[in-house]
């Protein structure tokens, strides 16, 4: 869990600092700094799209993810939890940028490569260097989601800790499941996709219900072993 509570860490310290010089950076700069995001966002996503080995999986993966996410209202709940954080700690209840921010971030930081071999190396090997890593790129984000989003982006850490814990917790149990290279291709293939629909939402081009997709990573290693299992 050390790579976590690092991870936990960076994210806090990120927001804090990103409220604290939020104020003085102009509108200009934020705007430029979340479009760059939005670019590297891009970028990471089509990486991670050009993993997959079976368009087919990836496509039905997306699709039952998507119907299996907007049957369970998955976004609504996590924008709903955001709107409720925000009225408690701040005495409001409109949502806009805090809920914006909470969600934004809380898919963005666990959604990844990096997550999930970071948390299994943690966790089978005791290795928490890949993670830090990525704490250090989760910092600067939130530095940078924070000064232009508010405080939602603070509460991010907080699903860091359950997602990335879970997964550290839970990763000798993942090993048979995620073992080969074929599942992790496919899985970081849907991941990129969420990337990609991330980065059209941090340009504000298309608001995609991304948490919706999130039951992708679900059926995406399912499907491959059942195409493996087809195919004898």
């Amino acid at each position: 869990m050390i790579g976590t509570v690092i991870n936990v860490a960076t994210v806090v310290a990120g927001a804090v600092a990103g409220r604290a010089i939020g104020a003085r950076l102009p509108d200009r700069i934020r705007e430029t700094v979340m479009h760059v995001i939005a670019l590297i966002t891009f970028v990471i996503g089509v990486q991670m799209v050009l993993k997959s080995e079976d368009t087919l999986v990836l496509l039905l993966s997306l699709v039952f993810g998507g119907a299996t996410g907007e049957l369970l209202h998955i976004e609504r709940g996590i924008e709903r939890l955001g709107v409720w954080a925000e009225r408690r700690l701040t005495g409001a209840s409109e949502g806009g940028d805090f809920a914006r921010g909470f969600v934004t971030t809380s898919i963005l930081f666990c959604v990844g490569p990096m997550t999930i071999l970071g948390c299994l190396r943690d966790g089978l090997q005791g290795d928490y260097r890949l993670l830090a890593v990525k704490a250090t790129l989760d910092g600067i984000s939130a530095v940078a989601f924070a000064s232009a989003l508010g405080w939602g982006v603070l509460l991010s850490a907080g699903t860091v800790l359950v997602v990335q814990g879970a997964l550290t917790l839970g990763a000798h149990a993942l090993e048979p499941l995620l073992g080969s290279d074929a599942v992790k291709n496919e899985l970081f293939a849907a991941g990129g996709v969420m990337m990609l629909a991330l980065g059209f939402r941090l340009l504000e081009l298309k608001q995609i219900r991304v948490a919706n997709l999130l039951p992708a990573l679900v059926y995406a290693p399912l499907l491959v072993l059942a195409v493996r299992y087809f195919r004898g």
